[in-house]
């Protein structure tokens, strides 16, 4: 049984638009980390090769298209990634987009590319690591940032509730949220919906 209610699942894909978006991976995940220590980077990569496995997904060391198809940055300052290169060119409006984040003193954002049918096949984690991201273990960053990359959650999903519970002094998936997620990539489901009712059919996949 789950504590989600098909409002909750609903809401959890519903952008502050008002618009329904649910979207998941359709080609195995290439990811690929900068910004980081040794140590840092393995831990990055094991979060995403856990939530990628309990998804039912899988991963690859190579995407025929774009090579490496999840970036995930580390950094101090927004303005660093105006230095990046021909990150413009595949981060739509980079540039207005860091001024904004820079304006509401965010430590993170994540943006998405869609294939033909609406399918994610790329995604860019950014973390500004501030004084509040720092204090943060690495494998909780590392946990949380797969979860919210696995998924095109709302913008909003997890304002008010965290998808991360703490197990003794390690934090671990919420079960809710980790049946949501192999719900979401069941093989009958689609890889992406826009009406809300697709809702009523995670639900139907949890209980």
């Amino acid at each position: 049984m789950t504590d989600l209610t098909p409002d909750a699942i609903t809401a959890l894909f519903t952008r502050s638009s008002g618009d329904y978006a649910f979207a998941r991976w359709g080609r195995a995940i290439v990811p690929i980390v900068f910004g980081t220590d040794d140590a840092t980077l393995a831990t990055v990569k094991g979060a995403i090769e856990a939530v990628t496995l309990l998804a039912g997904h899988h991963m690859a060391e190579h995407d025929p298209e774009l090579g490496v198809n999840l970036m995930v940055f580390f950094f101090r300052d927004w303005d660093e990634l105006l230095s990046v290169p021909d990150l413009d060119r595949m981060v739509e409006g980079l540039a207005p987009t860091v001024a904004r984040l820079k304006a509401a003193e965010a430590n993170q954002y994540r943006a998405f590319r869609f294939d033909e049918d609406g399918a994610i096949k790329a995604a860019f984690v950014f973390i500004r690591m501030d004084e509040q991201m720092a204090k943060l273990p690495a494998a909780d960053i590392a946990l949380l940032q797969a979860v919210q990359v696995i998924l095109l959650w709302s913008d909003t999903a997890f304002k008010d509730r965290s998808p991360l519970v703490r197990a003794g002094d390690t934090a671990v998936l919420h079960p809710d949220i980790a049946a949501l997620i192999a719900a979401s990539y069941d093989r009958i489901m689609p890889a992406t919906a826009r009406d809300p009712s697709h809702a009523l059919r995670l639900f139907a996949r949890l209980v």
